[in-house]
């Protein structure tokens, strides 16, 4: 969720959390799900867009405070409905974002070393914590249905979601993609192939706003779950934060295959399941900005395809 201190004349909401006992909400962030308020006294409050599953994600924040982690998690007091709108109210997580999401904010050819270091923290963290029933029940963002129903495999669900994905709006893909069709199913090939291994907790959104440092440059808060959350593969996590991290800047490119070796290296997770699932991603996210090219999405997700070693193979 970016971050925005900017207010709108026309927000009502500051005037709700007023009445409320709240003076003085500021807005702070706003992203695909929902719009971020701080009330002060160590609370905010998420607007959410829509009619998410606001106790089943009350219960996978419960499933993630389980566990001893080295980081500040999201947790939900209290949920209240106002004209139709869902509203949580929320723990303020410590912290400020490692690195904004705006194009004055781009990467340098060299990423930060402290970067490397706070994403295997994360990412060795998330996979320490068990994959819950809450977490398969979840839904991903754009689909009509939890993405474990009817399936006892990670990969297996995730095969049946790039079927249901690429449905939508496969043309706006095929249009950009060499042999779109034919790579589809080397990619599910490659999926279901994979062996079945830990089922974790996956963010599915560690996108640099959405990890929190301290001035040390030590993270200390992970946010903005539910974009993408379930439970599966912890090399998911890996290799879709390893492409997704330096999304626009002029060396994303080269920062996706740094870190996508990093994680094979030091997770532990094979360059090809870190391909597959960086493929996979492409196929389920490509059409959840728009389908053109004012956001940059679904060009990213097909230039991602097009180098992808799994899609491409002959």
């Amino acid at each position: 969720m970016g971050i925005s201190q900017e207010a709108r004349a026309d927000d009502p909401w500051p005037g709700y959390f007023a009445g409320r006992g709240h003076p003085g909400a500021l807005r702070v962030g706003a992203g695909a799900e929902g719009v971020v308020y701080r009330l002060g006294h160590g609370r905010v409050a998420k607007v959410w867009t829509g009619r998410p599953p606001i106790e089943l994600t009350r219960r996978v924040y419960a499933d993630l405070a389980r566990h001893r982690l080295p980081f500040a998690t999201p947790e939900i007091f209290e949920v209240l409905e106002h004209e139709g709108v869902l509203v949580t109210y929320e723990r303020e997580l410590p912290g400020v974002p490692m690195h904004g999401d705006h194009p004055e904010e781009e990467f340098g050819r060299e990423l930060p070393e402290h970067h490397a270091d706070v994403l295997l923290t994360v990412l060795r963290g998330l996979a320490s914590v068990p994959g819950t029933d809450a977490m398969r029940r979840l839904t991903f963002q754009g689909d009509d249905r939890p993405l474990w129903q009817g399936h006892d495999r990670f990969q297996d669900a995730l095969a049946a979601l790039v079927g249901r994905a690429v449905s939508r709006n496969d043309a706006a893909l095929a249009a950009r993609v060499p042999d779109f069709g034919a790579g589809v199913e080397r990619t599910l090939d490659a999926l279901r192939s994979l062996p079945t291994g830990p089922v974790t907790a996956i963010h599915g959104d560690l996108v640099p706003p959405n990890i929190h440092v301290d001035a040390t440059g030590r993270p200390v808060a992970v946010l903005d779950f539910g974009f993408c959350t379930t439970a599966g593969d912890p090399a998911f996590e890996a290799a879709i934060t390893a492409a997704f991290w330096d999304m626009y800047g002029p060396y994303a490119e080269e920062h996706a295959a740094e870190l996508t070796r990093l994680f094979a290296d030091r997770l532990g997770h094979p360059p090809e399941t870190l391909a597959v699932y960086q493929a996979v991603y492409a196929l389920i996210s490509y059409d959840l900005f728009g389908m053109g090219d004012d956001d940059g999405h679904l060009p990213w997700c097909a230039a991602l395809l097009r180098r992808n070693p799994v899609f491409t193979a002959p």
